[in-house]
């Protein structure tokens, strides 16, 4: 069968690799779809990950259907639609240093537990959305993470993916109103299709000002300088210093920021300035629980989700669907489907 996997640094190939088989205990899926995240490209530029280094299989974002079932496995029938949890692998980390990838024509789930491993979805769900169970899950955690609650008044820091699944996911957790900032128009255009309240464009729109126009001014606090805008929780999936730098020169006392982005160089925060603010800052990583939580609301609104998927590519021409989400500014979401 064929898989993809990071041979050196800045390469991948299709590789022939032996199919795996099914123990007792174990499931075989055949892959629909598998997302591209921006780790996979990082993940290439340094070689792989070790101990694979130069060898490391690709693919976390998968979905898939199952063509075999190990007689000791319960919860799952040949035929199911399954969503996978990539972190629960027991060889390893699907697709991020484990032994397999989900850019493969065929995966196996070792030891597999429904719940755990896997969960069966209803087949109307379109494979290319059930790819986006993932990613999506990694937006669920944060938007816990910053354990915003009902009526709260959101920003999200950034259009892409994980920040309008924040948007989703802050809706889901009953947010009074949500912000999208961006600077690309086709991307505000999207947060407000999928259910964001307003959109600010920061490249030509003052982005404090918008949000005392939009969420009030806070109450003044002595020792907070300044007109706040009454925001409850900010939550950066952009990864831009400038960021950080606007939410914590716009936070309210009692504030929350988050922070789900991967930021690649150190940041420079005015600690003294922020002391009276009493902000909250959380940080989040992966989904220790999230991963089937989301899944109920991906079930419940599939067709919202689907509309954070920019490009579908088939398998055939993986290479082209892994350049083209390496390139800044060239797709949003790009989803590799097989046959």
């Amino acid at each position: 069968m064929k898989s993809v996997v990071i041979t050196g640094p800045g390469t991948t190939e299709v590789l022939e690799v032996e199919q795996p088989t099914a123990g007792p205990g174990d499931v075989l899926v055949k892959m629909k779809a598998c997302g591209i995240c921006g780790s996979d490209h990082m993940y290439t530029t340094y070689g792989g990950i070790p101990p694979r280094q130069g060898a490391t299989p690709l693919g976390h974002e998968p979905a898939g259907e199952v063509v075999e079932v190990g007689s000791e496995v319960t919860g799952a029938k040949v035929g199911d639609h399954v969503v996978i949890n990539v972190m629960a692998t027991v060889d390893g980390l699907l697709g991020s240093g484990g032994a397999q990838g989900g850019f493969s024509d065929v995966i196996v789930l070792k030891d597999a537990r429904a719940g755990v491993q896997f969960r069966v979805i209803p087949d109307e769900i379109p494979w290319e959305v059930a790819a986006l169970n993932e990613p999506m899950a990694v937006a669920r955690h944060a938007t816990n993470r910053t354990g915003s609650k009902h009526g709260d008044k959101i920003v999200v820091f950034g259009a892409g993916p994980i920040g309008l699944g924040a948007v989703l996911g802050f809706k889901a957790r009953g947010a009074g109103h949500v912000v999208v900032v961006d600077i690309v128009p086709n991307r505000l255009e999207k947060a407000l299709l999928i259910g964001a309240d307003a959109v600010i464009n920061s490249a030509d729109e003052d982005v404090f000002a918008r949000l005392v126009e939009l969420h009030g001014t806070a109450a003044p606090v002595v020792g907070v300088r300044g007109e706040r805008p009454d925001s409850d929780v900010y939550l950066d999936a952009a990864g831009a210093p400038a960021v950080i730098a606007t939410a914590t020169s716009a936070a309210k006392q009692g504030a929350t920021l988050g922070i789900v982005a991967v930021h690649k160089k150190p940041v420079e925060i005015d600690f003294g300035a922020l002391l009276t603010t009493e902000l909250t800052v959380v940080l989040s990583m992966g989904y220790p629980t999230e991963i089937f939580e989301v899944t109920d609301d991906i079930i419940a609104n599939w067709r919202k989700y689907e509309l954070i998927i920019s490009d579908r590519i088939p398998f055939d021409r993986v290479q082209e669907a892994l350049a083209l989400a390496a390139t800044p500014g060239a797709a949003e979401k790009v989803v590799v489907t097989f046959p």
